[in-house]
């Protein structure tokens, strides 16, 4: 046997000699136990040749010792390895090969349940819910492709206490939001993102309201657009009755146990709210048109989505009136907390329902909450996506906004441009809004006939009331010290040409003496009317006839379109004619209000000086 494995058997590098092996096993078993073996495969003994091994001199151990070593242990190490990086390839390919079976049992059950989901669709005539794939590919890629995804709707800027955190901390806002929240909501088990319920507020259970597809819209396929209608059960049209007459005794004690005995119906949560306004009771009010904000959303339908701008009311119908009304000043409630960012979600999914009419005129608004919350990229991509449907630009507070957008961005040319042309189409918004702000024109601005005279006398009421709106909503915004310099340069600028005779002048002055003409349409005037700011006035038009399908002015539903489709009566009560013109809200003391209503034209015709006519 070869010294080779000797040294593997023994472990030792001295060989013992022949009589020691054969008289005496005592001296063997000390130098096996005393050294530690060396790892090495048993098996590779059958292989070796011991007649060559055995003629090999021990002269040479030596020599060859530390080669032989190395050799033996080079050969287990190269023996060893394949065997591990089998073992670890195979155990990989069993896990790759389970992950494998699992996916494909994950994906056979989704291919199921969508099959069987679209199957169920297929029968009742209800759209098919995008998948995940195909909204992870549209957040990936913001190229807005249409007028609707400008107006998606994200949740986490719904709640205003999440905007009230970025401003003031999470510790001071943490108190009212416990408050406001509860720690123990009984009876409020669904999941709400307009409102969260407060504490004190009775369960939900029987407020007798839903929401159902309006199947009475006629859609083209594929556009993605759904109509939903609200419904009212029989307890609740037995309140509604009742609401209405408790509006027709004129008595508000009979309002207050309207909501009393029906702490969900909406219509009462709406008035009685009016009246806790009137008395200065704001925090009262706000949280009476949370509740029926609250109500209507736990009627939403499952396919009500509020983030996708793809679901529509029709607000000729009379009982989807009341979500447009809620939403509206449950966002003036919160931007008066200087919660913007809220307040512009709220806007655009109001806006959402009904985009084309726009019943509520909330593009007259919803530019002045994106400069607030600094949303200027988003306002530009709005303007852009729906100049050429609804002529933005023709509207002064978009026209101002536009030019301000641009110059927060750095976009200087741009910004100077669109100011010098919003001046020059509406003149008269530039004293009125220095007079707000408390800023005192140079000699050459007020001097000047332009801005003066010419803007008096070329300017038509209705556009001098869409003027007015934009100034008492937006002045803050011009006040900043950067503002002003860019504003006054831009003033200057249009007098230079003006006293130059450029056309462009002459041009905007003919246009603006063409456009605006007849009487104001009705969604402006239900605007005005819901926003109830104090530097803008709405006159009673006594001598204008009144359809006899209009009823008196309520709180609850201001101005219904003439073909309103109503399943409740209006209330029944006697017209009251004033000379007051003061804001209509000063002499509201009930629910009822001066008529003003008439045929009125659409917000477009009305800036494309169309012939008259309703909504």
């Amino acid at each position: 046997m070869s010294t080779r494995y000797m040294k593997k058997v023994y472990g030792t590098d001295l060989i013992p000699k022949l009589n020691e092996l054969e008289d005496s096993s005592d001296t063997e078993a000390p130098i096996i136990r005393d050294v530690k073996p060396k790892n090495f495969n048993a098996f590779n003994l059958l292989n070796c040749n011991g007649s060559e091994e055995d003629e090999e001199p021990v002269d040479n151990l030596n020599d060859n010792d530390d080669e032989d070593v190395n050799e033996g242990k080079d050969q287990d190490e190269e023996e060893m390895k394949p065997k591990k990086k089998k073992r670890h390839r195979k155990a990989r390919n069993q896990n790759s090969q389970r992950s494998t079976d699992r996916t494909d049992k994950v994906d056979s059950d989704e291919d199921e349940i969508e099959r069987t989901v679209r199957e169920v669709n297929k029968l009742l005539g209800e759209p098919v819910p995008s998948t995940s794939q195909e909204s992870n590919d549209d957040s990936k890629s913001f190229v807005l492709r249409s007028k609707e995804e400008i107006l998606t709707v994200q949740h986490r800027n719904l709640n205003p206490f999440n905007e009230l955190k970025r401003i003031f901390g999470s510790k001071t806002v943490q108190a009212e939001e416990n408050k406001q929240r509860g720690r123990r909501r009984t009876g409020h088990l669904k999941k709400t993102w307009l409102i969260s319920p407060r504490e004190s507020w009775f369960p939900i259970a029987k407020a007798d309201l839903s929401m159902s597809i309006d199947r009475s819209m006629d859609l083209q396929g594929g556009s993605g657009i759904q109509y939903f209608v609200y419904e009212h059960g029989v307890s609740y049209r037995q309140a509604q009755m009742k609401f209405i007459q408790a509006v027709e005794s004129l008595d508000h004690e009979n309002i207050i146990s309207m909501v009393n005995q029906h702490p969900y119906h909406v219509d009462a949560l709406i008035q009685l709210s009016e009246l806790c306004k009137l008395s200065e009771d704001l925090a009262t009010a706000a949280r009476l048109v949370e509740r029926a904000l609250y109500t209507l959303e736990c009627a939403f339908h499952p396919l009500f989505n509020i983030t996708t701008a793809n679901c529509r009311l029709d607000y000729r119908k009379q009982q989807n009136r009341a979500l447009f009304i809620t939403l509206f000043k449950h966002l003036t409630f919160v931007s008066g907390r200087a919660c913007y960012r809220t307040s512009l979600e709220l806007c655009k999914f109001l806006l959402s329902l009904d985009p084309e009419d726009d019943p509520l005129a909330v593009v007259l608004m919803l530019d002045f909450y994106a400069l607030r919350a600094r949303e200027y990229e988003w306002l530009i991509k709005f303007c852009n996506l729906w100049e050429s449907s609804r002529n933005l630009t023709q509207l002064p507070n978009i026209a101002y906004s536009l030019a301000l957008a641009h110059f927060r961005l750095g976009e200087q040319e741009v910004a100077n441009e669109l100011l010098q042309s919003a001046l020059l189409m509406y003149p008269g918004v530039l004293m009125s809004l220095l007079d707000k702000c408390s800023i005192q024109p140079d000699s050459r601005v007020q001097g000047h006939a332009f801005f003066n005279i010419t803007a008096a006398t070329t300017t038509p009421p209705s556009l001098e009331k869409l003027q007015d709106l934009y100034v008492t909503r937006s002045f803050h915004i011009w006040k900043e010290a950067e503002i002003l310099p860019w504003l006054e340069h831009g003033a200057q600028s249009v007098l230079d040409r003006v006293d130059a005779k450029d056309e462009a002048a002459k041009f905007y002055q003919m246009k603006r003496k063409e456009r605006y003409q007849g009487k104001i349409p009705k969604n402006i005037l239900r605007h005005l009317i819901l926003s109830d700011l104090k530097g803008v006035t709405i006159a009673a038009m006594e001598d204008q006839q009144a359809p006899s399908n209009s009823g008196p002015i309520l709180s609850h539903d201001p101005l219904p379109p003439l073909n309103s489709i109503n399943i409740y009566s209006n209330p029944r009560t006697s017209r009251r004619r004033t000379n007051d013109t003061s804001n209509i809200f000063s002499a509201f003391f009930t629910s009822l209000f001066t008529d003003v209503g008439g045929n009125m034209q659409g917000l477009n015709g009305f800036m494309a000086g169309d012939e008259p006519g309703d909504e």
